[in-house]
């Protein structure tokens, strides 16, 4: 007999709020708004945590490779694509992590009218693909699009449907369960650079890439297996459900927050595709740069786990807004003075893993405050949709900057930080505009 603990709850602000923008001005109390329907949770047992551990092995196996972009960056810069500048290399990159949260805009409304599964097997078997493919890549082109249509959409279908699943699942504990979920993605950045970097030095590229896909291919498999469904497809109007839904953008919070992350995905992307590089820049040894990206994956566990927990207790929005500051500050204080120092370089890459981690993890519980559990998959979307312009000119810009100072790191910094304060500023706003009248400082 199943034990498992069940939680009803009319649709609240700090769960799951009305889709009516004007409908926002309680959320930072936590009155619940009136709902004919009472939407219940398993909060726990083994369906709802066999699930999470579902999405873990999907995150492990195309946002751990999303994490460990800046290996793949890396080496080809020094290798294959050594006469092309950085910032051509990194529209390669650009276009990947573009393509991967855009194409949510469609996947997530399928999510809510078919569920997970045909998504993620699509993912996965792009995934894999992918890797395979990458190892006989030789031109400019050929990187373009394996790393970019391919892996990108790939990442997209497997993805976005495994975090948003947990959703279904999980009311009261919605952000610890994504932490958990979500650290799957943290897993992989700290196994595939390493893994990279002992394969590629003794057999080379090919190999590198075949030993990582045969990896994610195991993941999947047991993603594919745990990930499922909690309610029936939609048959009827199932070709209306598919199509583009883009009345979210109406929702004046949504739009607040989606900007909030826009500028934060332009933060984060700096030091997660070009710390490899900053390293070996000072005439660090290359195991030593490959071993910093790790260690940012590392740290972002806790940094995925713990805020996750907190932010089920003193509200997610704060708790994302924390998390943005100590970026901030990590970002201004280490990184600026790191120069050449191995000690510096060590400790930016673990507390702005640490404090980054939640960047991935809190955005879609974020996102989910603002809408009820069915259209959940349609307002993610919609938020990503705007996000993905992000992800596509972040790495870009990088490099642009890079070059337009003549490799000196100063510029991307500044550019790292200045983005992480006005997604400050957004988030905040987010909180102002919801909680209105009510105290700033009220569990949102």
């Amino acid at each position: 007999m199943n034990h498992e603990t069940t939680t009803k709850e009319k649709a609240s602000p700090n769960a799951i709020a009305s889709n009516d923008p004007s409908e926002s001005s309680a959320t930072a109390t936590g009155d619940a708004h009136e709902s004919n329907d009472a939407i219940s949770y398993p909060e726990g047992g083994w369906a709802a945590w066999s699930v999470v551990l579902g999405s873990w092995m999907i995150c492990f196996g195309t946002m751990g490779i999303l994490n460990s972009v800046g290996i793949f960056q890396a080496y080809m810069q020094e290798n294959q694509l050594h006469d092309y500048s950085a910032g051509q290399v990194a529209w390669i990159f650009g276009l990947y992590t573009f393509l991967a949260f855009f194409c949510g805009i469609q996947v997530g409304p399928i999510f809510d009218a078919k569920g997970p599964r045909v998504l993620v097997i699509c993912g996965s078997i792009g995934t894999v693909l992918f890797l395979l493919l990458l190892g006989l890549c030789r031109e400019y082109w050929h990187f373009m699009l394996v790393f970019g249509p391919l892996a990108g959409t790939s990442v997209s279908l497997g993805f976005n449907p495994a975090i948003s699943i947990v959703a279904h699942y999980f009311n009261k504990n919605r952000g610890f369960a994504t932490g958990v979920a979500s650290s799957g993605a943290s897993f992989g950045g700290v196994i595939f650079p390493l893994l990279f970097q002992g394969v590629a030095s003794k057999v080379g590229f090919v190999w590198a890439t075949r030993a990582i896909s045969l990896l994610t291919m195991v993941a999947f498999i047991f993603g594919i297996i745990l990930v499922r469904p909690r309610t029936p497809s939609k048959n009827r109007a199932a070709i209306r459900a598919v199509l583009f839904d883009l009345s979210a953008f109406r929702d004046t919070r949504l739009m607040l927050a989606s900007m909030g992350i826009f500028f934060m995905e332009w933060g984060l992307f700096g030091p997660i595709t070009y710390l490899t590089s900053y390293a070996l820049a000072h005439g660090t040894s290359s195991g030593f740069a490959y071993l910093l990206l790790s260690l940012v994956n590392l740290a972002s566990i806790f940094g995925r786990l713990i805020p996750g927990y907190c932010a089920d207790r003193i509200g997610r929005f704060n708790t994302l807004i924390i998390t943005i500051f100590a970026c901030l500050l990590v970002v201004s204080c280490l990184w600026v003075t790191a120069g050449a120092s191995h000690e510096m370089m060590l400790a930016f890459a673990l507390l702005f893993g640490f404090a980054s981690g939640s960047n991935v993890s809190l955005a879609p519980v974020c996102v989910g405050q603002l809408c009820r559990l069915e259209a959940y998959g349609r307002y993610y979307a919609t938020a990503y949709a705007v996000v993905s312009i992000s992800c596509l000119t972040a790495i870009p810009i990088a490099g642009a900057i890079l070059t337009q100072c003549d490799g000196e790191y100063w510029g991307l910094i500044a550019f790292t930080a200045v983005s992480y304060g006005a997604s400050l500023l957004c988030l905040v706003g987010t909180k102002i505009f919801c909680c209105k009248e009510n105290s700033i400082l009220a569990i949102f």
